[in-house]
Parts: C-alpha cells; sequence; structure tokens
C-alpha cells in the first residue's frame, strides 16, 4: 500500500476495523521515508517499529483493545526522549546521547497503541525558526524543497505534510508548533502552559515549552490531547486533566464571542501580502460563526530579546561542561549565544522576569476586551531552507526577533494559541491564521479550527506526496 495520506484517526480506524494491517501502514511509511527528499527523519528504528505494529495486528486479531492510535506511525521529535533511541538536540556534542526512558508525553502516545517509528529533525536546541544542523543537515518544506519547514519541530512538520507519517510529536517555546504547521499547511496547537506534561526530570526552567502535535486534521490534534494531556506527578505545574476534547468537537456555540482581528499583534513588521491572506481567512472565520468583532487594544512588548534570554539558563547547563572546546562543532547562533552567556549577569535574569510581567500583562489587558485575537503566525512565506532568518520585509530592516513576534506573545504568557492553515501564498505556499484564546480555554481554539475546516478545508498533504 501508499503510506497513508488521510488523518491518523482514519487510519486508526482502518487498522481497527481490520480493514489495514498496522505492519502494512508502518512499511508503507518505511519506505516512503526512504525515497523522501525531504531529509526529515533523522533516526530509524524499523525493526523495533515492526515489532510494536505486528504485537497491535496479534492484538486485533485476539479482539483486544489497541488504543486511540493502534498501529499508526509516529515520529517523536529530536528534542525529545523515546527509550533506545538518540536524543542529539540536533548537536553534533549530543549525537551519542541515547535516551533510556520514555517522556511522559511518549509514554502516553504508546500507551495509546501508535507505533513509534524515529525521530524527527530539529534545529540545534530548538533554538532557531530553520531546521538546519551541521550534524543532521537541511531539513526541506515538502511544498518547496527550496523553503524551510520552519522550526523548531521542522522535521516533523515537513514529514507530517510530506506525507512520511501521519502524526509526529511536536515542542513550542516561542512558535516551534505553530511556525512549522503555519508554514507546511497543518494544524498547530500551543496548548496552555501545563496541558501537556513534562518529564521525567522535568525542570521549571524557562516556562515557555509546551509539547503537542502537527497534524493534518483538527480531530487528530484533539484526539492527541486526549491521549496526551493531564497531570503527572513528575511535572509539578502539569494541569488537571480534562476530558472530551475530540468528544466535544463542534459542540460550543461561537456566535457572539468577541474577536479581534490585529495582523501584526501592533509589535511585528509583516508582509503586506501575509497580511491580506490572513485578514481574509479572520473575516471569512468571523463571518461563518457569527462571532462579533470588536477593536480591542492589543500591545504587546518588544518582540523577544529577552525571551531568548530566558532558555539562557538551561542552554548553559546542556553545554558548559563541553564548552569551549565545543565551539567548532556548534551552529553560529548556538555558538555565538554561548558566547554572549559567558556576560550573563542576575540582572539579566531579572530583565527576563520583567518582560514575563509585561506580557502577562498585555495579554490580560486584551482578554478583558476580546475572547479571541486573530493575527499571523508568521511575518512572512516560508524562506530558504538553509536559512538564516529574513532580516528585511517588504522593504523595511528587522532583527531575527521579528520572525517570533506573533507567537513568542503565548509563549511568556502561557496563553494557548494554534495555527490554522489560511490559504497559499501567490508562490504557492501556506500562510497560517493565528488565533489566541484566554489562558486555559485551549478547546475554543480547536472550535475555531474546526469552523475554518468544515468552510474552508485544507489540503491534509503537500501536492505530490509522499515528497
Amino acid at each position: 500500500m501508499k503510506p497513508w495520506l488521510d488523518d491518523a484517526c482514519s487510519l486508526a480506524e482502518a487498522i481497527r476495523k481490520r480493514e489495514i494491517r498496522a505492519v502494512d501502514a508502518l512499511d508503507a511509511s518505511l519506505e516512503a521515508i526512504a525515497a523522501s527528499k525531504l531529509n526529515a527523519v533523522v533516526h530509524l528504528d524499523a525493526d523495533a517499529a515492526r515489532r510494536r505494529a505486528e504485537e497491535v495486528d496479534r492484538a486485533l486479531a485476539s479482539g483486544d483493545d489497541v488504543g486511540s492510535f493502534g498501529g499508526v506511525p509516529l515520529l517523536v521529535k529530536d528534542l525529545e526522549d523515546a527509550a533506545g533511541m538518540p536524543t542529539t538536540h540536533g548537536s553534533v556534542v549530543f549525537k551519542d546521547n541515547v535516551a533510556d526512558h520514555d517522556s511522559i508525553h511518549v509514554e502516553r502516545l504508546r500507551a495509546a497503541g501508535a507505533v513509534i517509528v524515529g525521530k524527527s529533525a530539529a534545529p540545534e536546541f530548538g533554538l532557531v525558526a530553520y531546521t538546519a544542523t551541521k550534524l543532521h543537515g537541511v531539513t526541506r518544506n515538502p511544498w518547496n524543497l527550496e523553503r524551510t519547514p520552519a522550526g523548531s519541530s521542522g522535521g516533523s512538520a515537513a514529514a507530517v505534510a510530506g506525507g512520511l507519517v501521519p502524526l509526529a510529536t511536536a515542542s513550542d517555546g516561542g512558535g516551534s508548533i505553530r511556525l512549522p504547521a503555519s508554514y507546511t499547511g497543518l494544524v498547530g496547537l500551543k496548548g496552555s502552559f501545563g496541558r501537556i506534561p513534562r518529564g521525567p526530570g522535568a525542570k521549571t526552567g524557562s516556562l515557555t515549552s509546551v509539547w503537542g502535535t502537527v497534524s493534518r486534521s483538527v480531530r487528530d490534534t484533539a484526539r492527541w490531547m486526549d491521549v496526551a494531556s493531564g497531570y503527572h506527578a513528575r511535572d509539578q505545574l502539569s494541569l488537571p486533566r480534562i476530558d472530551g476534547w475530540e468528544r466535544d468537537l463542534g459542540t460550543r456555540d461561537l456566535r457572539g464571542l468577541r474577536v479581534t482581528v490585529k495582523a501584526d499583534l501592533g509589535n511585528a513588521v509583516i508582509d503586506p501580502m501575509v497580511e491580506k491572506i490572513v485578514v481574509d481567512a479572520a473575516e471569512h472565520l468571523i463571518a461563518s460563526t457569527g462571532m462579533k468583532r470588536v477593536d480591542a487594544d492589543v500591545r504587546m512588548p518588544e518582540k523577544g530579546r529577552a525571551w531568548a534570554a530566558a532558555g539562557a539558563a538551561g542552554l548553559w547547563a546542556d553545554l558548559k561542561q563541553f564548552w569551549p572546546d565545543c565551539e567548532p562543532d556548534l551552529t553560529f547562533e548556538i555558538a555565538g549565544s554561548m558566547r554572549l552567556l559567558q556576560e550573563y549577569r542576575v540582572w539579566s535574569e531579572a530583565a527576563v522576569q520583567k518582560f514575563r510581567m509585561h506580557m502577562n500583562e498585555a495579554m490580560c489587558d486584551a482578554f478583558e476586551q476580546t475572547d479571541v485575537i486573530l493575527c499571523a503566525v508568521s511575518p512572512y512565506e516560508p524562506f530558504k531552507a538553509e536559512g538564516p532568518m529574513p532580516r528585511e520585509v517588504a522593504g523595511e530592516k528587522v532583527d531575527p526577533y521579528n520572525g517570533g513576534a506573533l507567537t513568542i506573545p503565548g509563549n511568556i504568557s502561557g496563553f494557548p494559541a494554534i495555527s490554522i492553515p489560511a490559504g497559499l501564498s501567490p508562490n504557492g505556499l501556506p500562510i497560517g491564521l493565528q488565533a489566541y484564546a484566554a489562558r486555559h480555554d485551549d478547546k475554543l481554539l480547536l472550535e475555531l479550527a474546526l469552523a475554518m475546516e468544515r468552510t474552508r478545508p485544507w489540503p491534509l498533504v503537500a501536492p505530490g506526496a509522499p515528497v
């Protein structure tokens, strides 16, 4: 069979009904990965995956329940632990680092029957919004191989949109779910901070990064939340479990909800072409749902220098024992960050905390006036696969943090946000519409995405998939 190009829920159903064997679905994915031009997969464990798929098929033959993702081939992002597989963080320094345990996230996915195929590419330590490393090379966008699928969940997004696997894990510390989803035409939910538990060994850290997925359909993401979300004692900041993510889809009346459209969040320099596509999609969503448009005062603090510093302690902790001998092995962004960190002082941390406070206040001020904020995900369409980040938008010079100015507010504040496919640029590249909701109202974002999916459905995979 060919690799599954519909959503993951439909594959799980076909396997459950024994219309398709889990082993055959896996083999189709493995063949597509072997032939792929994307460089989205950086490690495979075909033998272990096949054993797991065979277990699923045997269990089904015996009439056993195999879980809500039973038999679905799945990739784990290279920043996350899956037992027996390397967690390299996209870095030469950690090329031999093999995990001896699953993250809580991966453990829950395995329990739901997912077949872990391997690891997906990520930029070094997840820092930048394109996926190119010294260790694994350049990962490419299935919609255009010359462009990036963004980062840091670039390998996951490329693989899912490219037709290699139906699902993959992702994480978002500054836009790393939403930007890849936007660049590859997928759904990307960054839940409220703590929605999916971290750990084992969870550190408080920068309080910005969350686990999740990039998916082809809204129900795939909803089912993922049913499987993966909910409190775990090893993460003291994890949120209590909420049931019925998939069950409740389509049950919430959106009429009368206040919505504000602010394509640039009052903070970013964005391409007029992107703004036009985003505003058009926002207006369609408002009209189709009966929401009420209001002009809330949306003013976000500076774009992200303090956000970058929020992860400073974690990066230093990862590399301090190897520094400075490891400098030649690092990408220029990570090497430059390490040099700057030698000057990091207590007042640097104080600036981060001040930024966090101002961002939270700005988000709270906005959500006293509105229930939903609609904006762009990225200021521009997907750029060159090799990077670097664009330094000019529509003829205006910008700093590197402009690329995350639209997504960072959700990470620093912990508010949920989602990327919804909005349309294609004149170059035929996906553009995402971003929706923000009040903290902990993650389900509202899935309702908004579902409304768009029903009235303006998007391609589930890139043209010509598998790529």
